[in-house]
């Protein structure tokens, strides 16, 4: 008796196309390469050429006529700049001060508005409205605002029996006056981050964790801020670099008065140019920049390892 081994079930099987041949073979369709061609033209265009023509720029003494090569004069007079170490100072205390209300309040709006409380689509445009609305504007308004004797703020505190102080006059409080400014105008958008970061969380982690009895606070501390961190590196990068490169809102109130107390480092360059110094104003662009790299990439760096080791 013999016997016969069973026939395999015949599979039918379809010839690879040449897209799914070429990836088996390792290799790629070159079509993609040419998308980035747009943003590289439009990047070169706004960004590449005006940065390398700015290193080229400062290195000489120009007008919108002609140039002259100077070598490292303007840097070397702009460090002898008188208001530079006061503007520098500023600066830092101004994105200081300035990022860390975004990140606390961002995050605080961003729960809030998350959680299960009325009006909550409206308060939530309410809260980004003055992102929205032109800086300088809100500079101007605010102005009129804190004005030591006929500002709305200072009338409504001498309505309770307090006396309030120069907001924008007293040298003490100038630079501050004009950073609460900022976090009102910029707040908007730290919390908007910290919406999409906070919505992003699975559900499934806020029920285990009242599933192990934690409570409110320890369901923040536990969940809401280890996952949210992405939002918060997010919100330190764009509101520090904002910060150190503040200009238009402090120079709509204070134009860096009274004296020099409120002076930032953009703030001089800008004086530096309305007195026709062109190559000087130019390295000073050209420092801030070098600055603002300086203090971004190592903290961005920082803060995406933090962002692995949770």
């Amino acid at each position: 008796m013999t016997t016969v081994a069973p026939t395999p079930p015949k599979t039918t099987e379809r010839a690879p196309t040449p897209v799914r041949a070429r990836r088996a073979h390792g290799t790629h369709s070159s079509y993609p390469t040419w998308f980035y061609l747009p943003a590289a033209v439009i990047y070169g265009a706004l960004f590449l050429i005006p940065t390398l023509a700015s290193f080229y720029f400062s290195l000489t003494r120009w007008t919108i006529f002609k140039s002259t090569f100077i070598g490292l004069d303007n840097y070397t007079a702009f460090f002898q700049e008188p208001a530079l170490v006061k503007g520098f100072v500023n600066t830092f205390l101004y994105a200081i001060v300035t990022s860390g209300l975004k990140v606390v309040l961002g995050l605080f709006l961003g729960i809030l508005l998350t959680s299960q409380i009325r009006a909550r689509g409206y308060l939530r445009s309410a809260v980004f409205f003055p992102v929205l609305v032109s800086t300088v504007g809100v500079g101007i308004t605010f102005t009129a605002f804190m004005d030591p004797s006929t500002g709305a703020i200072n009338k409504a505190l001498s309505a309770i029996g307090v006396d309030g102080p120069g907001w924008l006059t007293d040298p003490s409080l100038a630079l501050f006056s004009v950073a609460l400014v900022d976090v009102w105008k910029g707040v908007g958008l730290a919390t908007v981050i910290y919406i999409a970061g906070i919505v992003s969380i699975p559900d499934e982690y806020h029920e285990a964790a009242k599933l192990d009895g934690a409570n409110a606070w320890q369901l923040l501390r536990n969940v809401v801020l280890p996952l949210s961190w992405p939002a918060t590196s997010t919100v330190i990068i764009l509101s520090l670099i904002g910060g150190l490169r503040s200009f238009d809102l402090i120079w709509a109130m204070t134009r860096g008065g009274p004296g020099f107390s409120s002076d930032v480092v953009a703030s001089v360059i800008y004086k530096q140019y309305q007195a026709g110094f062109y190559g000087l104003s130019t390295a000073g662009n050209v420092i801030l920049f070098l600055v603002v790299t300086a203090v971004i990439v190592p903290l961005s760096r920082f803060l995406a390892r933090k962002e692995v080791q949770r």
